[in-house]
């Protein structure tokens, strides 16, 4: 349960820091608890009353955390798919507008007047040509197959490797240019100049790029305000723990006090030392785990993870930007 709990909030200043993108540098200032930051609502923890009344059972209060957690689980998958598909959907269309003349899109680089339209006999096609090769090209075109219009050849584009050509010829000679470009190295784009399904591209980004911004301010603030009812409720549950612990290993009547270390690396150590010295009387089992390096039969935990008394982490480093 407890690792369910933390991996949720995990889950959503994660997934917050994805959303973010170029500004996921700012997540760490919206991962806020009651509205302040983590270290500090957990320095002034109070038990929430109107959330989880204390006049429930223990196992009661423990269900509506659990379920409380779960709906946020299952609401961050809602909208992640939804924004995720959104976010997808507008990279394909981003990513055929960019990149090499090879395989990107054209749509956004030629215009109606680079092309003969509606001719029985003539097609315009649409050429990659190699920067060192473009002298080559204005000797060679005309000559590549039969039938090529002379003088017909425009430079319509480039970026840093290529060139995009534009030529005229017969449509009876398309195979036999396709042929003899590709021999000398020349890459003939599929293209056919439609106006309608070019402004049908140009209208689906501008609508997905809309509805991303849209959307962008909402989510951000439901993950704020999920992040710290999620944080809230861990919290909570360890609480619990340590009630429930302390009562099964120490017993009733209830006599125990909850306190909260932050130690320094360095002295994490010490601390065990000092807190084994003042506490090893009320476990002698947990002693005798310290000092053999031994595990308790039965309870699976590890020497680092047993103590004479009752220990929880709380970790509030809740993201990893290696």
């Amino acid at each position: 349960v407890n690792i369910f709990f933390f991996l949720n909030g995990t889950k959503v200043s994660q997934y917050m820091a994805d959303v973010l993108e170029d500004s996921r540098d700012k997540v760490q200032e919206n991962l806020l608890a009651n509205g302040v930051d983590l270290v500090t609502y957990i320095t002034r923890f109070q038990w929430d009353m109107a959330k989880y009344p204390i006049k429930q059972s223990l196992k009661n209060i423990s269900d509506i955390i659990s379920k409380q957690v779960s709906q946020i689980d299952n609401d961050l998958k809602a909208r992640a798919s939804a924004y995720n598909n959104l976010k997808g959907n507008l990279q394909n269309l981003e990513r055929k507008n960019a990149g090499s003349l090879l395989t990107r899109s054209l749509a956004d680089i030629v215009k109606k007047e680079d092309f003969v339209i509606d001719s029985e006999y003539l097609i315009t096609m649409l050429v990659v040509v190699p920067k060192t090769s473009y002298a080559d090209w204005q000797k060679t075109y005309e000559t590549l197959s039969e039938m090529v219009v002379p003088r017909s050849t425009n430079l319509l584009f480039e970026d840093h490797d290529s060139g995009l050509f534009s030529v005229t010829l017969f449509r009876k000679a398309i195979d036999d240019f396709r042929h003899k470009a590709r021999e000398n190295k020349y890459t003939v784009r599929d293209f056919q100049y439609n106006e309608q399904e070019m402004n049908a591209d140009k209208e689906e980004m501008t609508r997905l790029s809309t509805d991303k911004k849209k959307q962008f301010g909402p989510l951000v603030r439901w993950l704020k305000v999920n992040f710290s009812e999620a944080f809230i409720a861990w919290i909570h549950i360890k609480a619990l723990r340590v009630f429930v612990e302390s009562v099964l290993r120490y017993g009733l009547p209830v006599n125990f006090q909850a306190m909260l270390l932050q130690p320094n690396k360095k002295n994490m150590k010490k601390l065990r030392e000092v807190l084994n010295d003042l506490y090893k009387h009320l476990d002698s089992s947990a002693a005798a785990v310290i000092d053999s390096a031994m595990d308790i039969p039965g309870l699976n935990l590890s020497q680092q993870e047993y103590y004479p008394y009752v220990y929880y982490k709380i970790d509030c480093n809740l993201l990893d930007f290696k």
